[in-house]
């Protein structure tokens, strides 16, 4: 069973072959191959560490759940909402 640490966008993914990962939005089609930068690959003795790439194909992009931006200032009557969804791109990792 070979694993690989991913990077993408600022942060880092456990992924293993077959898995299906959210990541933060990637440009490019359903559908696309793409390679993502590896930081670590393989388990235990055999793990190399360092610059390579895993293969993963772009299975649809969509938006997380809402969350809720709520600023008060007390005894001012200042009051502001607001709500964000973040954007995300689902891809499967083919091969490591």
């Amino acid at each position: 069973m070979s694993y690989a640490i991913i990077r993408s966008g600022g942060k880092q993914f456990a992924v293993e072959a077959g898995q299906t990962v959210r990541v933060p939005t990637i440009e490019g089609e359903a559908g696309a191959n793409i390679d993502v930068e590896a930081l670590v690959v393989g388990a235990g003795k055999d793990a190399k560490i360092g610059s390579g790439t895993v293969s993963a194909s772009i299975v649809g992009h969509g938006k997380g759940d809402k969350v809720i931006v709520f600023k008060k200032k007390r005894r001012k009557q200042y009051k502001r909402k607001q709500g964000h969804r973040q954007g995300f791109t689902e891809i499967k990792i083919e091969k490591i």
